[in-house]
């Protein structure tokens, strides 16, 4: 395939993340075990710069490739948001490696290979592409997953993972091939041109759509496709589930946009209709079944499953507003629960995870400030005002009613009611519970860490409060004005 020079200077972060996974591999060769902390810093680096590289970047929306590749705002919007928390769970994850002996060169090249994945997914311009980026972000999380070896639930769990993710994925490519039959082309831009009577085969097209929506529900851990995502958040590593919460969501709603909208926006009626039944069932059972579990890891699974739900409600629009909304709640879930797997990173030390509601009883009594952080995340997540989450759930409401979708709104506010229940009962356990240890609360020596982990917290709030710059950014990005 040709390309040029254009062709390389659109391309020019992921090309420069590719060489600095390189140069990541070979320091980690060469320096000692007691030396991680020179990959740690190299792969930080890496990450700034390559963001550096993404903001910098005021280059005009174009297709390189041969149609491959899109550089646009939208994907430039989400490569920001990504690598900034993909820097700050580097950040986060540092001390907790080092004290359980899991601070290996592995888990940064992983770590790094899924985020050049995620770049390209959101750039996707093609069927190729989209499943390329996929893949590269799923073979990464499925070895990150596994990555503490001596802990049976950890290989329990990567098992489940690349065996749900490997049917995922075999469903999503059968989809393409499906689409590529009917429509006689692999360019998104070419297939948005299709409609149901285009070739002849419009039931090949539409039986192809139903496998793209399986193959998207399950990267967004919605119902029925949502087996894997508990054992996989309480089994991996916390400074594991920490990265597989957050950003390969943001990567997970490009995606679906590029297919859905670049690639299958004339059958929006079809797979509206698909995504509702999926959300419906999430905001469903992902509340109600968060309520049972005792193990916050879970219980933030499960709170997961729900918030996804929510975040299908803003792609039912069809429209720029729509996707913008969610968009908007994407990015905000993804710093929302950045704090929240933070938190639990915190509290643990050697030989204690912290990863039972109970483990936070008296939290306010030990260290105020961050029972304070972990309240503003409770709230957040339950969609209290003036909170980030509040405004986030309120724009794809907005946007479920212009759909049409107007009992779909009343479900997922009764079942945002109901969630309240758990997130609020983390928040009385830190306040009203008496701690089981007298002491002082010991924070980590990790500096870094604990500023980072506030300022994420506390700008939960600053959000809530002064979102319109970044509602207008996401609009602008999709076009909506």
């Amino acid at each position: 395939m040709p390309f040029s020079i254009q062709d390389l200077q659109l391309i020019l972060p992921e090309a420069f993340l590719l060489f600095a996974i390189c140069a990541v591999i070979v320091v980690d060769l060469l320096v000692k075990p007691t030396q991680r902390d020179v990959t740690h810093w190299v792969s930080f680096g890496a990450v700034a710069a390559t963001l550096l590289l993404v903001v910098i970047d005021r280059g005009a929306d174009a297709v390189g490739f041969s149609g491959m590749f899109v550089h646009d705002a939208v994907a430039r919007l989400l490569k920001i948001f990504m690598l900034l928390i993909v820097a700050a769970i580097l950040a986060y994850a540092r001390t907790y490696l080092k004290d359980r002996r899991l601070h290996v060169g592995e888990f940064y090249e992983l770590v790094l290979f899924a985020t050049l994945g995620m770049m390209l997914l959101v750039s996707a311009g093609s069927l190729v592409m989209i499943y390329v980026g996929l893949e590269l972000l799923t073979l990464s999380s499925y070895a990150l997953v596994a990555l503490n070896r001596d802990s049976s639930l950890s290989t329990e769990a990567a098992m489940k993972y690349f065996v749900l993710g490997a049917l995922a994925s075999g469903l999503l490519l059968y989809g393409l091939s499906m689409i590529y039959g009917a429509t006689g082309s692999l360019d998104l831009a070419r297939i948005h041109l299709a409609d149901t009577g285009v070739g002849g085969h419009p039931s090949l097209l539409l039986f192809g759509l139903v496998f793209v929506v399986v193959g998207i529900a399950f990267k967004f851990g919605a119902v029925p496709f949502h087996m894997w995502l508990p054992d996989v958040y309480e089994g991996s590593p916390t400074a594991v589930t920490i990265f597989v919460s957050t950003a390969p969501k943001l990567a997970a709603f490009g995606m679906a946009y590029r297919l859905l909208d670049s690639g299958l926006g004339a059958l929006a009626p079809h797979w509206s209709l698909m995504l509702a039944i999926l959300a419906a069932l999430s905001l469903v059972i992902g509340n109600v079944v968060a309520i049972a579990q005792t193990n916050i890891k879970r219980m933030l699974a499960y709170s997961t499953i729900s918030h996804m739900g929510f975040l299908l409600l803003g792609l039912l629009d069809a429209t720029p507003s729509g996707y913008a909304a969610a968009m908007f709640y994407a990015i905000c879930y993804a710093l929302m629960t950045a704090v929240a797997f933070g938190m639990i990173l915190l509290l643990s030390r050697v030989g204690f995870e912290a990863d039972d509601i109970d483990d936070f009883k008296g939290l306010h009594q030990r260290s105020p400030w961050y029972a304070f952080v972990m309240l503003l995340t409770m709230f957040s997540l339950a969609g209290v005002p003036p909170l980030w989450g509040f405004f986030a759930k309120l724009l794809v409401l907005k946007a479920t009613i212009d759909a049409g979708f107007l009992w779909l709104a009343l479900v997922a506010i009764v079942c945002a009611v109901a969630g309240c229940f758990y997130y609020l009962r983390v928040v009385k356990v830190m306040y009203f519970d008496a701690p089981t240890e007298k002491k002082v609360l010991e924070l980590p020596a990790d500096v870094p860490l604990r500023w980072l982990l506030s300022i994420n917290g506390v700008a939960l709030l600053f959000m809530g409060l002064f979102f319109g710059p970044l509602l207008t950014w996401c609009y602008r990005a999709m076009g909506a004005g």
